[in-house]
């Protein structure tokens, strides 16, 4: 799989999950992601899954790596 392709696959995850929250905050009791199905009290674990897609996401973004370059200037 490509970098594109993996970008486009965890952007598309990112905009269920972002639905499957919208649902819950509507007023829904249960959401449905493909096989899974979630409920009122797996809120938390929405914001976890959302708050790691933006960063996977930025990661590649950014370069992929995890490594940065640093400049630091003279004492």
């Amino acid at each position: 799989m490509t970098q594109e392709e993996r970008l486009i696959e965890l952007r598309a995850e990112l905009a269920e999950v972002k639905n499957a929250i919208s649902a819950i905050h509507g007023g829904a009791q249960e959401y449905r992601i493909g096989s899974r199905s979630v409920k009122r009290p797996d809120l938390g674990r929405l914001y976890d899954e959302r708050t790691r897609l933006e960063a996977e996401i930025r990661s590649l973004e950014e370069g992929g790596g995890i490594f940065r370059v640093v400049y630091f200037e003279g004492r």
